[in-house]
Formats: structure tokens, C-alpha cells, sequence
């Protein structure tokens, strides 16, 4: 999964998710050459859910059927 900028510069790549005993370990590279693994606590996870809404599941959802003409 690739993230960007507003702007379409490629801003983080991640590439592997795991767990590594409570933790989510995410691993990628940044700015497409500097590997980088960040740890996310169950309480910062418990937090990411809080921002979601139904309207804004509901948009993921319709997100994920959508298709991209131009990458």
C-alpha cells in the first residue's frame, strides 16, 4: 500500500503488517528509500477506530469498489 502527498509524491510504502506480541508492527520505506518500521500500541489503535464514522465506513466501502483510470 502506498501513501501520498495531496500533491501525488509518494510518501510511504508499507509493506509488511504484523503483530510482535501487543503491538501492530508496520514496515515500509519513506520517501521510497529509507526503510522505516513503526509500532502502533493497542491504545493509539483504539484511538485510530474512534475516528471512523459510519458515513466514513460507508465511503471506504464505496472507495474499495471504485476503480482508478490513470495511477
Amino acid at each position: 500500500m502506498k501513501l501520498h502527498t495531496p500533491d501525488g509524491n509518494e510518501l510511504m510504502e508499507v509493506l509488511h503488517l504484523e503483530r510482535e506480541g501487543d503491538q501492530l508492527v508496520v514496515r515500509g520505506t519513506i520517501m521510497g528509500t529509507m526503510p522505516t518500521k513503526a509500532v502502533i500500541r493497542p491504545e493509539n489503535l483504539r484511538a485510530a477506530f474512534s475516528l471512523l464514522s459510519l458515513r466514513l465506513l460507508f465511503d471506504i466501502v464505496c472507495l474499495l469498489m471504485t476503480r482508478r483510470g490513470k495511477e
